[in-house]
């Protein structure tokens, strides 16, 4: 006697929602750099001073402790156009290594829905009154270097993270912001490169940051010799 076959029930799985967060959110080390003042520097390698968060009104990725991720270059570039704006006398690039914790990780689409609808928050919230916008500096070319929606934007969606958070007893609901951003010109005619594309990482929580160290080739002692891989 045959014996009756079963049938299957199959079950489509449950499609996540657009923004639902991803279940490691990203949590990773990686590597950044630091654009500085030599003497804070100095002191900050020496454990005597810690870095300091950004809070203008027109960071990239909101308030926190920026880092240019992988981008030594980049990072010593920075420090010398702070130089040239006479912000640092001594231009100098720590490196540190980052755990990025939960990051709100703007390189991914769950990330950049999540904070389409923080704008739509703060855009009710604004009720007419004035709403910032992004827009280049004067005499700096087309880029977008102050994003003050932006920064609105994501420090808006950051307390409330924080908040729900709390309720869990955690001091952040986002320890870091990363974003990837094209900036200045074509890196040659006709390119869709730009010249000055780079990861950034904001770290809110500090610690994230696992440890500080001195890049190859930067002396103390040596004036502002650079790496000769940053030649």
């Amino acid at each position: 006697m045959r014996s009756r076959s079963r049938r299957r029930t199959l079950t489509r799985p449950t499609r996540p929602r657009a923004i639902d967060l991803p279940r490691d959110f990203h949590e990773r080390l990686v590597v950044g750099y630091h654009g500085c003042e030599r003497d804070m520097a100095w002191r900050i390698l020496l454990g005597e001073s810690d870095l300091e968060a950004s809070t203008n009104d027109y960071d990239w990725l909101g308030h926190g402790i920026y880092f240019w991720e992988h981008g030594l270059t980049r990072a010593r570039q920075f420090a010398e156009e702070k130089k040239r704006r006479g912000e640092v006398k001594h231009p100098f690039v720590i490196g540190a290594y980052i755990q990025l914790g939960h990051c709100l990780d703007l390189t991914d689409v769950w990330a950049t829905r999540l904070v389409a609808r923080y704008f739509r928050q703060l855009r009710a919230a604004s009720r007419g009154r004035d709403f910032p916008v992004n827009g280049p500096t004067v005499g700096q070319g087309k880029d977008l270097l102050l994003r003050r929606l932006d920064c609105a934007v994501i420090n808006l969606g950051l307390g409330a993270a924080d908040k729900e958070a709390r309720s869990e007893h955690r001091a952040f609901g986002f320890d870091t912001v990363r974003g990837v951003f094209e900036e200045g010109p074509a890196a040659f005619p006709g390119a869709g490169v730009r010249e000055k594309s780079h990861v950034q990482v904001s770290v809110r929580n500090p610690a994230c940051i696992l440890g500080v160290f001195r890049p190859s080739g930067y002396s103390f002692h040596g004036g502002e010799r650079r790496a000769a891989r940053d030649r």
